[in-house]
């Protein structure tokens, strides 16, 4: 058996995450989506054996971090070569803007040139993923909706769609009646700009998604699925902290979701026990998205 048919195989058998949703065992055999950040450390030792550990588990669709011109020091086509010989899909990748760390792969420089290799491997999404502590000025949040919204309508004219990624900062006071996160929403096309909702950070920073949902309608097709522990807010695996998914999946056709990522940023486990964990959870929830 080629290597190809072995992860393919490993991954039958498991309820998985397509397009976001989990599929019936006896209907469909299809992945699970996780952020590959969630096992960076693994990664970083043997790029191709994590992807095999992560096709065991059921995992094949992948939001991938850390372009800076190369893919985990792969070239475009190398790494679209990897994943094609493995059964693997890439539906976002994470960016930074540019604003202080002026690499490749940020909004503001060659940004076009990410958008072709990000095409090369069959990307749908390009997401803002993170504003360093240096950026989060007032001066730059005032900037970042120009910044988003021109990246965005780059980003749509090569076929990918934008989003914005946060975390817990954006949800402090702007003024009296705009959270940070509200500026960005209100001063960003619906079209250009959409939302890659962590659901952990947004429940860290004490508000509803659901809110969000009825206020900004469909702005919200990507979520990051992560859990909270109760008493130490530390990251935990999903069903094993507070935080309520069922109610937040039953709003999922208001939040316009087309893709979520399971994402645990550390674990007083291993990594992979967590993922395992996490997955069992999903599997018995069942959050189908139709």
């Amino acid at each position: 058996m080629n290597r190809k048919g072995f992860i393919t195989l490993s991954s039958l058998g498991f309820l998985g995450l397509y397009s976001c949703g989990i599929s019936n065992l006896n209907m469909n055999k299809k992945s699970l989506a996780i952020q590959l950040y969630t096992v960076r450390d693994a990664i970083s030792k043997d790029l191709e054996k994590t992807f095999e550990k992560l096709a065991i588990l059921g995992f094949t669709t992948f939001e991938i971090y850390g372009y800076d011109g190369t893919f985990f020091g792969k070239t475009a086509v190398e790494f679209k070569k990897i994943l094609s010989d493995n059964g693997l899909k890439v539906i976002s990748s994470h960016h930074r803007t540019g604003i202080t760390d002026h690499e490749d792969g940020t909004l503001l420089k060659n940004w076009n040139k990410t958008l072709e290799d990000l095409n090369t491997i069959g990307s749908e999404y390009a997401v803002c993923s993170y504003l360093p502590e240096a950026e989060r000025t007032l001066e730059n949040y005032q900037k970042l909706p120009e910044i988003l919204e021109n990246s965005g309508q780059i980003s749509n004219q090569n076929g990918i769609q934008l989003a914005y990624h946060n975390h817990d900062f954006e949800f402090l006071k702007k003024d009296e009646q705009h959270t940070f996160y509200d500026f960005i929403l209100e001063n960003t096309s619906s079209d250009l700009v959409k939302m890659e909702l962590d659901l952990y950070w947004i429940s860290k920073a004490g508000l509803d998604p659901l809110a969000y949902f009825e206020k900004y309608p469909k702005r919200f097709p990507l979520w990051h699925v992560k859990d909270m522990k109760a008493e130490t807010k530390d990251f935990a695996e999903i069903g094993n902290g507070i935080i309520d998914f069922k109610r937040i999946f039953d709003a999922k056709e208001k939040a316009g979701l087309q893709y979520w990522f399971l994402e645990q940023d550390s674990s007083d486990k291993d990594i992979f026990e967590s993922i395992k964990i996490s997955k069992k959870y999903i599997s018995e929830q069942r959050f189908f998205l139709k």
